[in-house]
């Protein structure tokens, strides 16, 4: 075991001065400033959240610093959030690829995502406990923002000029109709519950398990055709910055998110997370966890917090969201910054695995021992072990089963199980 990690490290590492030279031409001499502050209020116990802001992408490189914030909003008991919390992050970093320069590491970034996603469920469900939670997580690198969320925990981006867009999507069974079509076609039934009487009463669930939510981690007492694969959105702000809320949904069930982002406009950071989370309780009253961070992305010469309260006269949206290519010229990216326009630089929310793990230029990855790796678990495999992640899949473009990212047997059984190809559990053999 010790030998093959060590092999695997060393696989395709650039030298480290190289790395940090790399990092330094691409790091814009203009870097925001990142400020944030939390607030909750518990009724469950159930919500718990991450914040970290000395990630690195090149170990002992201080200039390529990223930071993470997340919130878990568990249900059937609190341990699949705590796992989540403690693991997750650990495993989107363990799927990007080593001694990639700044650019590169962001556009692994959203696949990465959906293995660690993938990863933390299945990892959850061996242990053999029926909780599950909520994921929302938001990496900020530079002016760049990627959201990748299973559940109802919403993220909000707030632009000068008091434009609101949201970076997730709600995986409510109740409001999202594709959603509820592809639960019911990998084999779930979706319903209210029934009373005496044969009445209907409450929100769309899932059944067997009674689950209002169409993607979480954990919850293997429900079915498969719950997934755990995220819907990622990566954004670049534009150098006036902008104000991120990210909150469960014991703040979304008492305030749009107009409203939450009008309550708190110029306030700090924390206070800003405070007066959501005042605002919530006074609307609803504590019926549910309830639990708000704020993240302010700050252009470095401006002291004041962002983003300030929209002038009357402003008739036009500040935010202008405006695809772009990974190739597009610099000069373009200057311009939209300049003018206050947000690009999106990617945006996915297949639940089909194989269209979210993409394909392989090459035929595989290997480590210098002539293993190969799973794309999700990231463990060795020799040749004979590994599965195309496109291998049968009528949702794929390549009918090529030798073309990766190469699957387990057991994640190759959960991605089938997934798509409501097998009950969860039979392996293929």
């Amino acid at each position: 075991m010790g030998s093959t990690e060590g092999r695997r490290n060393h696989h395709n590492l650039v030298p480290l001065a190289a790395l940090i030279s790399r990092e330094l031409k691409n790091e814009k001499m203009e870097k925001p400033t990142v400020r944030y502050g939390h607030a909750a209020q518990s009724r469950k116990g159930e919500d718990y959240f991450l914040i970290k802001t000395d990630g690195q992408r090149v170990p002992g490189n201080s200039s390529s610093t990223f930071s993470a914030f997340a919130i878990f909003d568990g249900h059937n008991g609190n341990a699949a959030a705590i796992y989540t919390k403690e693991n997750l992050l650990n495993h989107v970093l363990s799927a990007i690829p080593r001694g990639l320069g700044r650019e590169e590491w962001l556009q692994a970034l959203p696949r990465a995502l959906v293995a660690g996603f993938v990863k933390a469920d299945k990892d959850f469900q061996s242990r053999g406990e029926t909780s599950g939670t909520t994921a929302t997580v938001v990496i900020v690198d530079g002016w760049t923002v990627t959201v990748a969320s299973v559940g109802d925990s919403r993220c909000i981006l707030d632009t000068q000029g008091g434009a609101v867009s949201t970076l997730t999507v709600d995986h409510r069974l109740e409001e999202n109709v594709e959603e509820r079509e592809r639960v019911a076609a990998s084999g779930g039934e979706v319903g209210r519950l029934s009373i005496v009487g044969g009445a209907e009463i409450g929100p769309l669930r899932c059944w067997p398990g009674g689950l209002c939510l169409s993607r979480s981690i954990g919850d293997m007492d429900v079915g498969e055709f719950i997934v755990p694969i995220p819907y990622v959105k990566q954004v670049k702000l534009s150098n006036r910055g902008g104000r991120l809320i990210i909150a469960s949904d014991g703040i979304w069930d008492a305030l749009s998110s107009e409203e939450a982002a009008k309550s708190c406009r110029g306030l700090p950071a924390e206070l800003a997370a405070r007066q959501v989370v005042k605002e919530a309780l006074r609307s609803r009253g504590l019926k549910d966890d309830t639990t708000c961070i704020v993240v302010d992305i700050i252009p470095p010469d401006n002291s004041v917090q962002p983003p300030t309260p929209p002038k009357k006269q402003n008739k036009l949206r500040a935010l202008l969201f405006r695809k772009k290519s990974r190739d597009s010229a610099h000069k373009l990216s200057k311009k939209l910054s300049a003018v206050g326009i947000v690009e999106e630089l990617f945006e996915e929310g297949s639940a089909m695995l194989a269209e979210r793990l993409g394909s392989d230029e090459c035929t595989a990855q290997s480590t210098t021992s002539g293993l190969f790796m799973c794309a999700v678990c990231q463990v060795d495999l020799a040749p004979s072990e590994g599965i195309s992640v496109h291998a049968g899949s009528i949702f794929s473009m390549s009918s090529k089963p030798w073309q990766g990212p190469f699957l387990c047997s057991d994640c190759r059984n959960k991605k089938d199980a997934m798509e409501g190809k097998r009950p969860s559990g039979v392996r293929v053999v």
